[in-house]
C-alpha cells in the first residue's frame, strides 16, 4: 500500500495544470531547500532463492535543487540531499541498514496561465549510490554490498509563489531503482526499492 497514494498525487498535480501558473524564462536559475520523504514499495524482492523478503525502511533527509531554465516554462533540474539512511528486514527480521545518496537529473516543463501557482511536470535519470553497509540479527558477521543503481525518475509538483522569486513547493517522484545484492562476495539476489519521494521546499528564482 506504499504507493497507493501515488496515482492519485499524480492525478491531482495533473488536474492543477489548469489553474494559473507564473513565468520562468529562459535563462533563469531556481534553487530549492526542503526536505524529502523516500519511501520505499512495499515488495523489495526476494533474496537467497526465494527463502529471505527483502523490507527496505523509509527516510527523510534534507533536500537541495538547482534548476537552469533551458526555454521559457523548460528546465534541467538537479536534485540533491544528504544521505539517507534506511533500515533492511529480512522476513521481518533486522538485519542491517544502509546509507545511499540519489543524484537526480529531470527535464521539466512548467506549466505558464498567469497568475501564483504554478504545476510542473518532468522525466529523468537517476543515480543512486549505496554505501556505509552494516549487518545483524540474521546477516550478523557477514560482508553486506548493495550495488549502485541507474534508472529512470518521473517528477510532478506544484509551486505556490510567495514573493516576486519565491515560491514554496510541494512535490512527487517516483524512482526506478534497482540494485544487487551481494553477502560476502556472492550474489544473493536484486532488490527492487522503487521508492516514491513526497518533498516540501522554498524555491528561490534568480
Amino acid at each position: 500500500m506504499k504507493h497507493s497514494v501515488l496515482a492519485a498525487s499524480f492525478s491531482a498535480l495533473a488536474l492543477m495544470a489548469g489553474t494559473t501558473a507564473y513565468a520562468q524564462s529562459a535563462g533563469d536559475w531556481s534553487v530549492g531547500v526542503g526536505l524529502g520523504y523516500v519511501q520505499p514499495a512495499d515488495d523489495n524482492g526476494s533474496l537467497a532463492g526465494g527463502t529471505l523478503d527483502a523490507d527496505i525502511g523509509d527516510d527523510v533527509q534534507l533536500t537541495l535543487t538547482a534548476e537552469y531554465f533551458i526555454w521559457d516554462n523548460i528546465g534541467l533540474e538537479l536534485l540533491a540531499a544528504t544521505p539517507f539512511e534506511h533500515d533492511i528486514k529480512l522476513n521481518g527480521v533486522d538485519a542491517g541498514s544502509v546509507r545511499h545518496l540519489p543524484p537526480t537529473l529531470s527535464l521539466q516543463y512548467h506549466f505558464d496561465m498567469g497568475g501564483n501557482v504554478k504545476p510542473f511536470i518532468g522525466a529523468g535519470i537517476n543515480f543512486t549510490g549505496f554505501w556505509d553497509e552494516e549487518t545483524k540479527g540474521p546477516l550478523a558477521g557477514t560482508s553486506l554490498s548493495i550495488k549502485n543503481s541507474f534508472g529512470l525518475a518521473l517528477h510532478a509538483g506544484v509551486d505556490f509563489k510567495v514573493s516576486d522569486h519565491g515560491a514554496l513547493r510541494t512535490d512527487v517522484r517516483w524512482i526506478d531503482i534497482d540494485a544487487d545484492v551481494k553477502v560476502n562476495g556472492t550474489k544473493v539476489g536484486t532488490v527492487n526499492i522503487d521508492p516514491v519521494v513526497f518533498g516540501v521546499s522554498y524555491v528561490h528564482t534568480f
